[in-house]
This record gives C-alpha cells, sequence and structure tokens, in this order.
C-alpha cells in the first residue's frame, strides 16, 4: 500500500478538511448549540410553538453540522492506522478497504466544500420548490411529477424534512404544480440553483404513434423566511379564497373546505396550501410562503439583480437550463456547468448531488 497516488489523495483530503474547518468553525458551533440548548431546556419553551421550531429547528441543523465535522475529521486521522494495517497484511483485501475509505471521504469533503461556498443571505434557510408543468401537454405534466418525486427523494436521501403544501393534479396525469417545503440544513442555498427551465426528451408513453416528444417543466425556488422577519401584507392587497382539498383517493382533508388560496392583488403571486386539515393552518402556511416570495422579490429589487424572479420562466424552447435525455441515448446534462451522467434513472431517483456541487461551483465562478 506504497501508492504514492494514496498519499498524494490523503494529503489533498487533509488540506481540504483544514479549510472547511477554518470556515465551518467548530467552537463557533459549539457556542451555537450551548447556547440553543440552554434556551431549549426553557419550561416555556412551547408557549410559543412557532419559535420553539425555530429554536429546536436551529439546534438540529447545528448539531449535525458539528456531527459532520468531527466524523471526518475522525476518519481523516484513522486512515494512517487504515494504510499501516494494509502494508503490513499486504493483501487486496486491505488495500481495498483503504481505495473505499478514500472515496467515500472524497465525495463527503467534496459534499462540505461545497457548504463553504453558501455565503449568501438566506442560503442556510429552509426552500420552497414549486414545479409547474409547461409546454408538451400530458408529457409535461407527467415530467413534473417525475421532478416533484426527485426532489423529494433527494431531501429523503440526506434525512432532510420534505413536505408537499400544494398540488394540483392534471386531468390525464402527472401534475400541473406542485409545491414543497425542504427543510435542512443549508436547503436553499444547495437547491437554489435547480430554479430555471428543465428539458425531458423521450419517447412519449402518451403517444399511440411512439413518437419522440419534448417537454418542459419551470422549477422556482425562493428561501423560506423566519416567522420574525418583518414584511406587512395589507388585508387590502390580498384575496384569501376557501376550498376543498383535491386530489386522489378520498382522504380526510378531502372532506371540508379546508384549502387556502392567497393571491396578492399587486404583484399577480398566488400561493395555495392545502396539506394541514385545519383551514387556519393552511392559511398561516401560505400566508408565510407568500411573505417569502415577496420578501425575495422586493431583496432582488433593492439589489438590482438582472435575472428573473419566480413565475417569468417560460418553461418552452430557448431557455431551458436542463436536459434529462431518454431517447435516442441516455444522457442528463446542465447546460450551465456542462456537468452530465449517463444515468437518468438515477436522477430521477433522487441522485442530484453531483447537478448541484458543479451547478454551486459554477455559479461561485461567474
Amino acid at each position: 500500500m506504497s501508492d504514492p497516488d494514496v498519499s498524494l489523495r490523503i494529503l489533498a483530503l487533509r488540506s481540504t478538511f483544514s479549510t472547511i474547518e477554518a470556515v465551518l468553525n467548530p467552537a463557533a458551533l459549539r457556542a451555537d448549540i450551548a447556547s440553543l440548548s440552554e434556551q431549549a431546556t426553557q419550561p416555556d419553551l412551547w408557549d410559543d410553538v412557532e419559535n420553539a421550531q425555530q429554536i429546536t429547528s436551529a439546534l438540529s441543523h447545528r448539531q449535525s453540522e458539528l456531527t459532520q465535522i468531527e466524523e471526518v475529521g475522525a476518519r481523516l486521522a484513522d486512515l494512517d492506522v487504515l494504510v499501516e494495517m494494509a502494508n503490513e497484511e499486504a493483501d487486496n483485501a486491505s488495500a481495498g478497504e483503504v481505495l473505499q475509505e478514500l472515496k467515500e471521504l472524497e465525495a463527503e469533503l467534496s459534499q462540505m466544500e461545497i457548504q463553504t461556498l453558501l455565503d449568501g443571505e438566506f442560503d442556510a434557510s429552509p426552500a420552497i420548490i414549486t414545479i409547474r408543468a409547461g409546454a408538451g401537454g400530458v408529457d409535461a405534466a407527467d415530467f413534473a411529477e417525475m421532478l416533484l418525486r426527485m426532489y423529494v427523494r433527494w431531501a429523503e436521501s440526506h434525512k432532510f424534512s420534505a413536505r408537499v403544501l400544494d398540488t394540483s393534479y392534471a386531468e390525464e396525469a402527472g401534475i400541473k404544480s406542485a409545491t414543497i417545503q425542504v427543510d435542512g440544513p443549508y436547503a436553499f442555498g444547495t437547491l437554489s440553483v435547480e430554479a430555471g427551465t428543465h428539458r425531458l426528451v423521450r419517447m412519449s408513453p402518451f403517444n399511440s404513434a411512439g413518437k419522440r416528444q419534448t417537454s418542459f417543466a419551470a422549477v422556482e425556488v425562493v428561501p423560506l423566511m423566519e416567522e420574525s422577519t418583518v414584511i406587512d401584507i395589507p388585508e387590502g392587497d390580498m384575496r384569501v379564497d376557501v376550498f376543498r382539498s383535491s386530489g386522489p383517493g378520498g382522504q380526510s382533508v378531502n372532506t371540508t373546505d379546508s384549502a387556502v388560496r392567497i393571491t396578492h392583488l399587486p404583484s399577480g403571486i398566488v400561493v395555495s396550501c392545502q396539506n394541514e386539515k385545519s383551514q387556519i393552518q393552511n392559511r398561516a402556511a401560505a400566508l408565510r410562503v407568500l411573505k417569502s416570495r415577496l420578501l425575495l422579490v422586493a431583496k432582488e429589487e433593492e439589489a438590482a439583480k438582472k435575472k428573473e424572479i419566480a413565475g417569468t420562466i417560460t418553461a418552452s424552447w430557448g431557455d431551458q437550463m436542463r436536459s434529462y435525455v431518454l431517447a435516442p441515448y441516455q444522457m442528463v446534462k446542465d447546460l450551465r456547468s456542462e456537468y452530465e451522467v449517463n444515468n437518468p434513472s438515477a436522477v430521477f431517483d433522487g441522485d442530484i448531488d453531483g447537478f448541484l456541487q458543479a451547478g454551486i461551483r459554477w455559479r461561485k465562478s461567474t
């Protein structure tokens, strides 16, 4: 196991880890955890449910970050022992164990390195993802549902919370639109590079002639603002509609007019929520999403950013940021970072870390 390439890889890993450790600052994380833990033990914590949820969520995130740093540091320290054992035993199994550990650590440190690039104002916030079917008819609606499943599966694989807040089903198959909330460390910063138009090329299962079909879906990603974030919306600027939740099956949420749709009249932004059984809960959730979107718009206007805000993505020819090709060949390619893979099935099953990392690095370099 005296391969010089292995030694160089280990040196590179330790150098990368030192940089990451300096940025993430374990000492500061421990101080935050101590402060949040003290707040979490207060007897009146749950008198204010929303504040309690924020404290416990922040505590969980900090603990997760610190645990990851400590575990990776310990594994790096153990590498020397693994290499020494491999040299003593001089067999393929021991050498293979070292190479496997190197591969896993390189992947984990690459993900941690990305986190150090997420220094935007809202990057640490939960993410609100809205997916809308675009041009392409039934195939577009089916594609939108495939993307919804992709993001939910990605969140589950990272042990992030993923809540479907609202779904509008298409008549034949798939969905017209869906909104999900993803809550985990740096969820918005990580997923923000998914915003844009996604294109699917495949042999359509809805076309009796078996022709190749191109369809589109638009993905919008905004940060979920903290409840303490101040943004006032006059009652006269909102129209609130209640309706019966829709969806397949006889769910209990379908039995009352509990779903809520809020239209912000000045901007035309519409949000809805039907996930909860209570109309009051749905109204609160929809209002929070609306405030998040309005605050993001205000921040973008204030900074005079050129990028278009949510809802302006055309989801049609000419502006796609990623292509998913299932026929005549198999490929998923991001047209901004040029990152591509030849396994669309894995991508649709939530394996999008490579695209997220490439997208974040691309954005940082532009």
